[in-house]
């Protein structure tokens, strides 16, 4: 059975401050105050699964249980074609320097894998992101969205984080990183799937 949300309170399950800052403007019309993870001093649990939405419900009931509050959370990460959907849930773990992320760093690991591979160009790719809303009873709500595109090199842009300079949307012929912040958030994977979950909540 589909449950909405009917609170107040949306407990957003991330210590990013600008996903926080994203959600809180999306949510605003419908009256939802936000408060982010870090703000309820809640620790980052392990994200311990294969999958997009096995990781973002490791984060969404880990964070309701904690607080009583619903949680959403999200997980998301590119996926590229040519190599076998890599890097996947692992889009962040490759640019560990074991002292901080270094985007630059997986870019150029990523550009130099499809070197090796003699991937053809266009090199398809897809952003993806799995929004899962958690209530601390268990329950949970799960919203996915898209965005196909393909990579480049070389990197172009600095408005963008994490991949973002090196992905080119479909319909398209700038990076993310090239696009004004808030363009790219009305069309993100993100903005999508939380089109689904604004639909289901609040339509």
């Amino acid at each position: 059975m589909t449950r909405r949300f009917e609170g107040d309170t949306l407990l957003i399950a991330t210590h990013n401050a600008g996903k926080l800052e994203e959600m809180a403007a999306l949510l605003e019309p419908f009256g939802v105050k936000v408060v982010g993870a870090a703000e309820m001093d809640l620790p980052e649990p392990d994200e311990t699964e294969t999958t997009f939405v096995g990781n973002a419900r490791i984060k969404a009931h880990s964070a309701a249980k904690a607080t009583g509050l619903p949680a959403l959370s999200d997980d998301s990460g590119i996926e590229i074609d040519a190599l076998d959907n890599a890097p996947g849930v692992y889009t962040a773990d490759w640019a560990e320097t074991g002292n901080g992320r270094d985007f630059v760093m997986a870019m150029e690991k990523t550009h130099r894998l499809l070197e090796e591979a003699n991937a053809p160009h266009p090199r398809t790719a897809r952003f993806c992101c799995t929004l899962v809303l958690a209530w601390p009873d268990g329950h949970d709500e799960v919203f996915e969205g898209v965005m196909p595109g393909q990579v480049v090199w070389p990197m172009r842009g600095d408005m963008g984080h994490g991949y973002d300079p090196i992905f080119v949307p479909d319909g398209h012929d700038v990076t993310f990183a090239e696009m004004d912040r808030w363009e790219k958030n009305k069309i993100s994977h993100r903005a999508r799937a939380t089109a689904k979950f604004i639909d289901a909540n609040f339509g």
